[in-house]
């Protein structure tokens, strides 16, 4: 969906050729929500990194990293807001391989602990996914209405919508390993998991890839 401008935020505006420009987040209210939402993420991640190192949880410790991730990514959105297209589009490439990174890394997290270590407790997974996802949803309350745009400002939505899906996830997972006294359905999360951040890599260095493309 393309937002129609306004005094304040104009989501899109045309060239005047028949070519639609993409909502760059150049706007003082997109740039408090992104400053607004980089404070949640970071708050997120100090609570819940504290939960998975103190039960080795693998959903836990996803749900952790990107928070962190998030933090860092969504500063870079906020760095290189107003650059050339070239800028925002590598930017958004570099934030696309971090999180397919950071979904490598979980996944083999998760295959490490099938090995080694005992449950985690699934009360304690279920109460951080559901601090998770308190956070997530007003991150996402706040950033809704800019869910289209560049490379750049789709990656800050893709990464908030997969912090959404996983801590509904990670909630789940705690009463899965509370009714099973299993590690498994912690493990399989973190895997699931895993395979939505490549998902979201690939659309975002996609769409960035198109982008540099234009521009040259």
């Amino acid at each position: 969906m393309t937002e129609h401008p306004s005094s304040s935020e104009p989501a899109a505006s045309s060239c005047g050729c028949g070519a639609t420009v993409k909502f760059d987040g150049a706007t003082p209210a997109y740039r408090r929500i992104l400053m607004a939402v980089i404070a949640i993420n970071g708050l997120a991640f100090v609570a819940i990194a504290g939960g998975a190192a103190l039960q080795g949880s693998a959903s836990l410790g996803a749900n952790a990293l990107d928070f962190l991730a998030d933090a860092a990514t969504y500063g870079i959105s906020l760095a290189v807001i107003d650059r050339s297209v070239a800028v925002r589009s590598g930017a958004a490439v570099v934030k696309g391989a971090s999180l397919a990174a950071l979904a490598l890394f979980i996944l083999g997290y998760a295959i490490w602990r099938t090995t080694s270590g005992a449950a985690p407790e699934g009360f304690v997974i279920t109460g951080l996914g559901g601090l998770g996802f308190f956070a997530n949803a007003l991150a996402a309350l706040l950033l809704v209405r800019h869910r289209e745009g560049d490379a750049n400002v789709r990656s800050v939505w893709l990464c908030t919508r997969n912090d959404l899906i996983q801590s509904l996830v990670v909630a789940a997972t705690g009463v899965a390993v509370w009714l099973t006294a299993s590690r498994w359905p912690d493990l399989i999360a973190g895997a699931i998991l895993a395979v939505v951040f490549l998902q979201s890599a690939w659309s975002i260095l996609k769409q960035s890839r198109e982008e540099l493309k234009a521009a040259a």
